[in-house]
């Protein structure tokens, strides 16, 4: 029975954190959208910079997923677009797990891994949105273009603000992610 429960907990708790991790990518992709940063060559999401939290945990791959569906379509993107754009972020989301999440020690003894957390969703997104710039939205540009426009953008949102988020949420990890 406490099994069950405990079972119970664990699956409540994971669909909590997805959920408030879809919620809060939504918001700043809104919030990147208003400012004229969340689509277009150019794309400086601030939501992309939560892409390093399956280094925490498992339940922001689905949680990053559902919350790039949902931004894309509240942010007017075209069907392909919401479907390829929100398949990068699920794949840079689940390279990131695989390549840093499952380490349960504290960060400072994974130095490495936390620099190599943005990197999957980096690559994911500089390999694959230039295309849908160049075909689902056919933009001027070539698409080397579209993939350094597209990579300085991630290098900004996963790179740059990512690792501020890593380490921020380092610092509280045991009170955010209890039993991670």
């Amino acid at each position: 029975m406490i099994t069950e429960i405990n079972f119970l907990a664990k699956k409540i708790l994971f669909i909590t954190y997805a959920s408030a991790i879809a919620a809060i990518y939504v918001v700043l992709t809104l919030i990147a959208n208003a400012l004229g940063l969340a689509n277009y060559a150019i794309q400086v999401r601030f939501s992309e910079a939560l892409t390093i939290l399956p280094f925490f945990t498992p339940a922001a791959i689905p949680g990053l997923f559902v919350g790039c569906i949902l931004a894309n379509i509240l942010t007017g993107a075209l069907p392909f677009d919401v479907v390829f754009g929100s398949l990068a972020t699920l794949i840079g989301a689940i390279g990131t797990y695989f390549l840093c999440g499952k380490a349960q020690a504290s960060l400072q003894d994974n130095r490495i891994k936390k620099f190599l957390a943005p990197i999957p969703p980096i690559i994911s997104n500089t390999l694959i949105i230039p295309f849908v710039l160049a075909y689902v939205y056919e933009f001027e540009g070539s698409i080397p273009y579209f993939m350094l426009t597209v990579g300085i953008g991630e290098i900004i949102s996963c790179g740059i603000l990512g690792l501020i988020l890593l380490k921020t949420l380092g610092r509280r990890r045991s009170q955010l992610f209890p039993q991670e």
